[in-house]
């Protein structure tokens, strides 16, 4: 496969994940989201967007760097699944979170995202320095995801 449909698909796969899980995401006036409590630190709506737009941009770029890299399979092949994993557990932390409202379920499902995100980081940074490192904003976001997600389920109990 060329390198540039490669880049495609891996700059595609994270954007179709996040415009899924955006059709759950209802955060309007009178939505479930305004209704409950959540703390003085959340941050506004308005930044989700491009917040997540700019990590999938980036999560895609350094799928890329390690789709097209000539490593062993044996380091790819994991490296890659981690990836998927993570994309898939990143959406449905969506449904789980906005869907269904379930905040305690959405704590657990957030940690174990978080655990796939730093083994895709580890696993990347053995084929391609630059990928793990464009990977370490999103562990960070999801850090600070995964504190307000306890929060608002502490909150809310």
């Amino acid at each position: 496969m060329k390198n540039w449909v490669k880049l495609l698909i891996s700059l595609a796969l994270p954007q179709i994940a996040g415009i899924s899980g955006a059709l759950f995401t209802v955060t309007g006036e009178g939505s479930w989201y305004r209704q409950i409590n959540r703390p003085s630190w959340n941050p506004p709506g308005w930044v989700f967007g491009p917040v997540w737009t700019l990590l999938y941009i980036l999560m895609g770029i350094a799928f890329y760097l390690v789709w097209k890299n000539n490593s062993a399979d044996r380091l790819k092949k994991p490296a890659m699944t981690f990836w998927i994993i993570q994309l898939v557990l990143n959406f449905f932390w969506t449904l789980i979170f906005f869907g269904a409202h379930e905040t305690g379920w959405a704590t657990l499902e957030i940690i174990v995202l978080w655990i796939f995100i730093l083994l895709t980081i580890l696993a990347f940074f053995r084929i391609n320095k630059t990928a793990g490192w464009l990977m370490v904003p999103y562990l960070l976001w999801v850090s600070f995801a995964t504190a307000l997600t306890a929060t608002i389920w502490q909150m809310n109990s």
